[in-house]
């Protein structure tokens, strides 16, 4: 079957890739679409260190091949969305409905692929960019079928950690005021979230100025290509600040952007070794910076309430999808993603 494999150099398109069958409580996944996100990126480009050789992909959707023994919630046929989510389900985070601090669903990479008698890893427990891969039960969550695929797969990662950094994380309130550095995939999740949420002043930063539509479009009311203009719209500061660019001069701002009591919230992924700095003085009214990891999410819960939300018409979904590509234009899908001329890139299976 086909894949993209990277080697730690070079990112290619394979056509001789082969996954296990699934075991007790894990399910086999025909993937039908998977977005191009920007972890996808920085593991290309060594930001985030991960083992190789890889089968890339983690943000995925697609129809349930087979079972595992014990696996009752879906069946063949089925349609899902895929999380990154490997938890126990039984540990104490777990249990406090927590999954995305379960000690087994971070930095457990297991190798589920072969090609050519070699184990390959499996990027993010996930690995949507082939064309079938395995998962735990627990990652594979059903969806109505009438929602298109392309879209459906944003849901596992974009959707999940940029409406759930607000829902879940900062618990924006109504009335507030929000500030969204970066206004990619993640950013315009995090300005719809917002919006969901009812805050009343939301304000959009991205350096590039063709990116001003869609970010009103998904629910900002100002729009700046620089931080400077914040101060115009909110004089005292923001209540919340999300950063999802990755730069630590933007975490910076992020902190000096904040009214008495703001968060930062920080979803951007700069280098594994990179510091931020910010002046001590400054955070004593009650301020603080919140790390964020895939939204605070529960999938189980999450995703079906946002699937729900898309066919209500209160969730963008197709909005995201700025270009579809077939998975042998992998190395199109990049260069696009790389030059910000998609808010989201499909690879379509």
């Amino acid at each position: 079957m086909k894949g993209v494999v990277f080697d730690g150099k070079q990112a290619q398109v394979v056509d001789d890739l082969e996954v296990r069958d699934p075991g007790p409580g894990e399910v086999l996944v025909a993937v039908s679409a998977a977005g191009l996100c920007h972890s996808d990126l920085s593991v290309l480009d060594g930001t985030i260190p991960f083992p190789v050789p890889v089968v890339l992909g983690h943000e995925g959707a697609g129809v349930v091949a087979e079972v595992g023994a014990g696996v009752t919630h879906v069946e063949p046929g089925d349609h899902v969305s895929l999380s990154t989510l490997a938890n126990c389900g039984a540990c104490a985070e777990c249990d406090r409905g927590r999954p995305t601090m379960c000690r087994k669903a971070i930095g457990m990479p297991q190798r589920p692929f072969v090609r050519g008698g070699q184990p390959l890893y499996q990027f993010a427990s996930n690995s949507a960019f082939a064309e079938r891969t395995v998962v735990k039960a627990v990652q594979a969550v059903r969806i109505p079928e009438d929602i298109p695929m392309a879209s459906a797969a944003l849901i596992g990662c974009g959707v999940l950690t940029g409406v759930g950094a607000v829902l879940n994380r900062a618990r924006v309130e109504h009335g507030d005021s929000v500030v969204v550095i970066g206004t990619g995939g993640i950013g315009l999740n995090v300005i719809q979230g917002a919006r969901i949420a009812g805050a009343l002043t939301v304000v959009a930063v991205d350096s590039n100025p063709a990116k001003e539509g869609v970010a009103r479009r998904f629910g900002a009311g100002h729009f700046f290509t620089s931080a400077e203009g914040v101060r115009d719209v909110l004089p005292t500061g923001a209540d919340h600040v999300f950063e999802c660019v990755g730069r630590v001069e933007l975490v910076r701002q992020a902190v000096d952007l904040l009214d008495r009591r703001g968060q930062a919230v920080l979803l951007g992924v700069p280098g594994a070794g990179a510091e931020a700095s910010f002046v001590v003085s400054s955070m004593y009214l009650d301020k603080s910076i919140l790390g964020c990891r895939y939204g605070a999410a529960r999938p189980q819960r999450d995703v079906a309430l946002y699937a729900e939300m898309y066919r209500e018409g209160r969730l963008l979904l197709d909005e995201l999808v700025t270009e579809t590509y077939g998975v042998d234009e992998f190395e199109k899908a990049v260069a696009d993603a790389r030059g910000g001329l998609a808010a989201r890139a499909v690879l379509t299976f």
